[in-house]
C-alpha cells in the first residue's frame, strides 16, 4: 500500500518537503522522523488541504473541536465556528457532531482548508440507537466511510479494553469515565461481555487505516476527569496498552499519535508526558489540557492553557483547544474565538521550549518594537494583534501607553542612554 511512511522509506515525498520548509527542518531528517513515528502529517490523499506537521522538531500545533449536539443542533453555526477557529490560527479541526445529519455536517467541515479529525464511534452510536447496540460490523463500516469521505485523523479508543475496565472496577474513581468515546466502549463491553472490537480486531483496523493513509489518534478513554482521580489505576493500564498499540501501528505503516492525559495536578504533568513518550517510542502526543484544577468553570480555557504549556515543555506536541464553556455548555462562537486564542498562546509558549526559530524570532521582534515604542510593529508581532490594538487605542494616540504616560521607564532610560552619544556627535 502507498502510505506516507512507505514513501518516506524510499525518499523525501513532496508533503515532507513542504513541512520541512515550514518548520525549518532538514528534509531527509523529517522523512526519517515520519518513518520512526516521531512526526505525523494528517493528509488523507482524497482531499487536498493545507498541511500540518505534528511532532518532533515541529512547532506545537492547535486543534479546535466543533460539532452539534442532541441538545443544540445548528450546523450553520458549527461551520461558522470552524471558520472562526481557522481565522484565529487553529491548525486543525475535529468534527464531534452528534446531532443532525452527521454525514452532511462532516462534508461541510471537510470543505475547509485544514486537516480534519472525527470520532467515528459517535456516529455508530447514533445509528445503532445506543452504545450497547453498536457491534463491530457497524463500527468498522462507519470508520471506512469517514476514511473515504476524506477525514485525516480518527480518534479511536482502542485502549479501552477489558483490562482497563477491570482496573477501573478494582480501583474505582470519583468521576468514573468522562471520555464520551471511552464510556461508549465500556457500555459495549458491559452489554456483550466481549472485548472492545477496536482492540480485538486491531490488525483489521490497521488495514483500513493503511488503505486510506489515515492517521490513528489513539484515544485516552480512561483519562481521569478530576484531580482526585489522577493517580488511579485505569489510566496507567491504558497507557501500557497504548504503548503496545502504537508500536503495532507503526509496524503496519500507519501514522499514529497518542491522546492524554486528562485532569492532572501541575506537578504530575511532566511525569505523565514523559511516561507516555517513553511507552510509545516518542509518538506525537495530543492533549486536551491537561486541566490543572477542577474549580474554575468559565475559565477552563485558562486552566487548560496552563497545563498545556507545562505539558509542551516536557514533550507534548498538539494541544486541543479548551473553551470557556468546558463542563458547562456547547461552545458558542465567542467561546471558540477566545478558546482558540488562549490555546495558541499556550502553544507558542510550548514552542519556545523546543528551539523553534520562527517562534523565538517573534519574541525578538516584539522586544525591539517595544524598545522603539513602535506600536505598529508591536501589533504585527502580537499573537492577537486586533485585541492589542483595541486596548492600546482606547485612550487615544500617545507615544507610550496610558499606564505610565510621561513616566514611561522604556522612554526615560532610552533617552538618558542616548543623550551622551548625541552630545559627542559633531
Amino acid at each position: 500500500m502507498h502510505t506516507l511512511i512507505s514513501a518516506c522509506l524510499r525518499g523525501v515525498p513532496p508533503e515532507v518537503e513542504a513541512i520541512a520548509r515550514e518548520e525549518a527542518l532538514v528534509p531527509h531528517r523529517a522523512a526519517r522522523a515520519v518513518t520512526r513515528g516521531r512526526i505525523v502529517i494528517p493528509a488523507n490523499p482524497v482531499r487536498p488541504h493545507r498541511l500540518c506537521a505534528i511532532g518532533e522538531g515541529c512547532r506545537v500545533r492547535v486543534n479546535v473541536n466543533v460539532g452539534t449536539s442532541g441538545a443544540r443542533c445548528d450546523e450553520d453555526l458549527e461551520v461558522e465556528k470552524a471558520k472562526a477557529a481557522l481565522r484565529e490560527g487553529a491548525d486543525a479541526l475535529m468534527d464531534l457532531s452528534t446531532g443532525g445529519d452527521l454525514a452532511r455536517i462532516r462534508r461541510r467541515i471537510l470543505e475547509l482548508d485544514a486537516p480534519v479529525g472525527t470520532v467515528p464511534v459517535y456516529e455508530a452510536v447514533r445509528r445503532a440507537g445506543s452504545a450497547a447496540d453498536v457491534d463491530a460490523d457497524l463500527l468498522f463500516k462507519v470508520i471506512r466511510e469517514h476514511c473515504r469521505q476524506g477525514v485525516d485523523f480518527l480518534t479511536l479508543h482502542c485502549g479501552v479494553n477489558r483490562d482497563a475496565l477491570a482496573s477501573l472496577q478494582a480501583d474505582p474513581r470519583t468521576m468514573g469515565v468522562v471520555s464520551r468515546g471511552g464510556a461508549f466502549h465500556v457500555a459495549m463491553m458491559a452489554s456483550t461481555d466481549e472485548e472492545n472490537p477496536l482492540y480485538a480486531e486491531y490488525d483489521y483496523l490497521l488495514e483500513i487505516l493503511a488503505e486510506h493513509d489515515v492517521v490513528v489518534s489513539l484515544g485516552d478513554g480512561m483519562r481521569p476527569g478530576a484531580l482526585v482521580d489522577a493517580g488511579r489505576l485505569a489510566k496507567t493500564t491504558e497507557y501500557l496498552t497504548l504503548g503496545h498499540l502504537a508500536k503495532r501501528a507503526l509496524a503496519a505503516g500507519v501514522q499514529r499519535m497518542i491522546e492524554g492525559p486528562g485532569h492532572l495536578p501541575a506537578d504530575q504533568i511532566g511525569y505523565n508526558v514523559r511516561m507516555l513518550k517513553e511507552l510509545t517510542d516518542g509518538a506525537p502526543l495530543y492533549l486536551l489540557g491537561p486541566l490543572v484544577t477542577d474549580v474554575a468553570p468559565g475559565y477552563d480555557h485558562v486552566v487548560g492553557a496552563i497545563g498545556g504549556a507545562i505539558a509542551c515543555m516536557h514533550g507534548a506536541d498538539f494541544l486541543c483547544m479548551v473553551s470557556p464553556s468546558e463542563h458547562l455548555a456547547l461552545p458558542d462562537l465567542r467561546d471558540i474565538v477566545e478558546g482558540t486564542r488562549v490555546a495558541k498562546i499556550a502553544a507558542h509558549v510550548g514552542s519556545l521550549s523546543r528551539a523553534a526559530a520562527k517562534t523565538k524570532n517573534r519574541e525578538i521582534r516584539m522586544a525591539e518594537a517595544r524598545r522603539a515604542l513602535d506600536w505598529d510593529k508591536q501589533f504585527e508581532a502580537a499573537l492577537v494583534p486586533e485585541e492589542a490594538r483595541r486596548i492600546h487605542e482606547r485612550d487615544g494616540e500617545i507615544e507610550t501607553c496610558s499606564m505610565c504616560g510621561d513616566l514611561c521607564a522604556v522612554k526615560m532610560v532610552r533617552d538618558i542612554l542616548k543623550a551622551p552619544q548625541e552630545r559627542m556627535e559633531p
